[in-house]
């Protein structure tokens, strides 16, 4: 397996930006993926939103483990991230994204999350988050993140959850589980921070791939 680190995510995005990041898993490959610090969305010189996009291919006989540090929405940034993972029939996967939404004691940013999945074609999972000021009203209630300041998922796409996958389970305080309509399990935390989010995440994955032996 091959063992990637980016670097390059710690002092950005600004405001105005626009980056992207694209990786592609070929046949009977196997690729991790992690990040040497946390992602900052920082206000810049510009008004303008910033972007950040993800593209993400797993082929037959792959394995991608995508699992950087988290995202950091600072005060008076405005970023929108979209995420598109286009997976082979026989590919696996165990994607996390987490955010946290402002530094202690400071108010979030404007926060865009879209995530898109697409196996053998087929839609697996589309979800869109969108946190801070001027987001839809509700993001901070009862039904949302309930006043929560740190949000996380775990994707996990094998193809054995064809036959069998975990069933709907709380994952102690703050995660649950739950299978989709297809191969795979998506694992949710809220939390009120993100050391609590990222514990709840590890403890998801080390159970999953436990079960998987």
């Amino acid at each position: 397996a091959a063992h990637v680190t980016l670097v390059g995510a710690m002092s950005g995005p600004l405001g105005g930006d626009h980056l992207t990041v694209e990786a592609a898993v070929r046949p009977g490959a196997a690729l991790h993926v992690g990040s040497a610090a946390a992602t900052i969305a920082l206000p810049g010189q510009q008004e303008s939103r910033a972007r950040y996009d993800v593209r993400l291919t797993v082929d037959d006989g792959a394995e991608l483990r995508w699992l950087p540090e988290q995202l950091i929405s600072v005060c008076d940034s405005d970023l929108r991230v979209t995420t598109r993972i286009d997976l082979a029939a026989g590919a696996r996967l165990v994607f996390r994204e987490e955010q946290a939404l402002g530094r202690t004691g400071e108010p979030p940013g404007r926060l865009a999350s879209r995530l898109t999945v697409h196996r053998a074609g087929r839609p697996l999972l589309d979800q869109e988050l969108s946190c801070g000021p001027g987001a839809p009203g509700g993001w901070d209630g009862p039904a949302v993140l309930a006043g929560h300041r740190a949000v996380g998922q775990l994707l996990l796409v094998r193809p054995e959850f064809e036959e069998a996958k975990p069933q709907p389970e709380l994952l102690g305080e703050w995660a649950a589980l739950t299978p989709l309509a297809g191969a795979a399990v998506l694992v949710t935390a809220v939390a009120p921070d993100a050391l609590l989010v990222r514990k709840a995440l590890d403890e998801a994955l080390l159970r999953l791939d436990r079960e998987a032996v």
